[in-house]
């Protein structure tokens, strides 16, 4: 064995030092931290899931609004309800549209159509005590579903596709105002 052929992994070695000494600042800045709590806010563990259960969430009046309305209550109050002296008001502006994808009845075949429900959420939480907003947005959700020729069958499926665009949209609210949540540097409590 030569001396270069010696010297190489040595080389590799330091090379490889380098590297990590050099990406260490790098790496050391990737962090991940839990999304219901925020040390760098002043507030304790788990303040942000104490200030989703303090959010009341203002009547809507449709159907669809209201399947909303329910999950969000459900998921905020993690079972309990809406609080009885809330901190926040979340005011809710559901619109749902529903459309024909396309008709493939051919013939007398029970073939089925597709149908498409688009739930779009308008949403402002404000402080209850004052009139400082907190986050406005809006959110919206797809889903699809097949319209039988059966009439009764049809709705349901209608009404199904509904309930499965209020459940994701009210995930998808609860997670991006649980991210607004925890950027407040105190609780309104």
């Amino acid at each position: 064995m030569s001396s270069s052929e010696r010297s190489l992994p040595k080389a590799r070695l330091r090379a490889a030092a380098l590297f990590a000494v050099l990406a260490l600042p790098f790496l050391a800045a990737c962090t991940v931290q839990p999304l219901y709590s925020n040390p760098d806010s002043g507030k304790p563990q788990g303040a942000v899931t104490a200030d989703l259960s303090l959010i009341a969430i203002k009547p809507v009046d449709d159907r669809a609004a209201q399947q909303l309305r329910n999950q969000l209550i459900f998921l905020f109050g993690r079972g309990a309800g809406q609080p009885a002296t809330p901190a926040y008001t979340l005011t809710l502006n559901v619109i749902t549209v529903h459309q024909t994808g396309a008709v493939v009845q051919i013939g007398e075949d029970n073939e089925p159509t597709a149908g498409t429900v688009t739930m779009t959420a308008n949403y402002s939480l404000t402080a209850a005590g004052s009139a400082e907003v907190v986050t406005t947005g809006r959110r919206r959700i797809t889903s699809q579903y097949d319209v039988p020729r059966q009439e009764f069958a049809a709705y349901r499926a209608r009404l199904n596709a509904e309930d499965r665009a209020a459940r994701e949209l009210a995930e998808l609210l609860n997670i991006v105002i649980a991210q607004e949540l925890s950027k407040r540097p105190t609780s309104l409590k």
